[in-house]
């Protein structure tokens, strides 16, 4: 194990992939960074997350240097299919976006990537740790404590990454009155599985159906993810995986049914969707990233990119004050994230609604539905608006350009 210093430039609080790719891009850049994570090492690696890479977030790790098995093992998609009225109509993403694809590759993948690096380069990281706690983080010298063992430990750094997710200490330690919360909770989960089966399709579907959303999706050719849309008061118990593959064949058309492959399932579980930004992301010296400061329902395939481009905003920050001692990039990193965030929140809630049944709206919300689905598959702009935001908005879509 490497020896922990008393104190560092930065404290990374969260070792999953927002912290660790903060602290690869860090130390590519020869600025220190401890990483202290709550969780053991193996738990970090066992959570099953997101699936889907922008070309923001597959440049990134390129930059970070753990993009070699990501182009070697991840399926680049080039659209995707929507299904309603037990049709599927295919998004061409390549096409409407001038060439640009997303790439399928397990957040799970990420991680391990990441994680490989900092161990091989020796880095320092700190996992099971216990009370983690941020202290003066509105002075010049905050600090992190955290107990291993019985054992009290504390770090002095001069900025404090907020990397450890929704429930995490970070965000909770701001003061009340100098946050500002936004939130949707939506009356529905989903219910995943994940299965060593040839997916149904080389693409993904996302489907409306009378019965509920579903999501046929992938994490290589052999292994896939599916979901269902199911009310917050299933429990998993409820649901055998003779019930699941059931109840999806029931939302998909007759030609995926015909093609669809069951098996044991790897992983099985609920997942609660939720829309949620807290503003704003910087306060003295902490800074959040990812989850820490925001939540998306998972349909946009936003979450971890989201992350990926406040990494890159924080770095860059963090970078240009230690080597050209400015501070302006940690002033608007606040800002510069949640125009973006704002953005893929709007997308991501949009989808969500378009896909989604909403028991509440009755058959007409239904009808309301495909008539908008029928809409977007025959129009051209509509179509160019969904596949843009589906690949993922450059990072500098909206700033001003300095003139000739």
């Amino acid at each position: 194990m490497t020896a922990l210093p008393l104190s560092t430039q930065v404290a990374i609080v969260g070792a999953g992939p927002s912290g660790l790719l903060l602290g690869q891009l860090l130390h590519r850049a020869g600025v220190d960074a401890v990483i202290i994570e709550r969780q053991s090492a193996n738990y970090v690696l066992a959570r099953i997350r997101a699936g889907v890479l922008e070309q923001v977030t597959m440049d990134l790790l390129d930059e970070a240097g753990v993009g070699s098995r990501m182009h070697q093992e991840g399926l680049l998609h080039g659209g995707f299919d929507l299904l309603f009225r037990q049709q599927r109509h295919r998004i061409d993403l390549h096409g409407l976006t001038g060439g640009q694809q997303v790439m399928v590759y397990g957040q799970t993948e990420v991680t391990r990537d990441l994680m490989q690096a900092r161990s091989q380069a020796g880095l320092p990281t700190v996992y099971d740790a216990q009370e983690v706690q941020i202290h003066d983080f509105d002075q010049q010298r905050p600090r992190v404590s955290w107990r291993i063992g019985g054992r009290q430990h504390q770090l002095q750094c001069d900025f404090i990454a907020g990397c450890d997710g929704f429930h995490g200490v970070c965000r909770a330690s701001v003061p009340p009155q100098s946050i500002t919360e936004y939130e949707k909770v939506y009356p529905f989960g989903w219910l995943g599985l994940l299965a060593d089966t040839r997916p149904v399709h080389h693409e993904l579907i996302y489907v409306n159906s009378p019965r509920g959303f579903a999501l046929c999706s992938q994490r290589s050719s052999t292994r896939s993810r599916y979901y269902l849309q199911v009310p917050l008061s299933d429990k998993v118990e409820q649901w055998s995986d003779q019930a699941f593959w059931d109840e999806l064949r029931l939302r998909l058309d007759p030609q995926a049914r015909e093609q669809l492959h069951t098996g044991p399932s790897l992983e099985k579980s609920i997942a609660p969707l939720r829309s949620f930004v807290a503003e704003p992301m910087r306060w003295g010296r902490l800074m959040l990233a990812g989850d820490a400061a925001h939540i998306v329902p998972p349909t946009g395939a936003k979450g971890l990119n989201l992350a990926a481009s406040d990494v890159k905003y924080l770095s860059q920050a963090l970078i240009e004050y230690y080597r050209e001692g400015s501070q302006a990039g940690i002033d608007h990193y606040s800002d510069l994230c949640l125009r973006r965030i704002w953005r893929a929140e709007r997308f991501s809630w949009w989808f969500t609604s378009l896909m989604h049944r909403f028991p509440e709206n009755g058959e007409i919300g239904q009808k309301l539905q495909e008539a908008e689905l029928d809409y977007l598959v025959h129009s051209e702009s509509a179509l160019r608006s969904v596949a843009e935001n589906y690949v993922g908005l450059p990072l500098d879509f909206g700033l001003k350009k300095p003139g000739p």
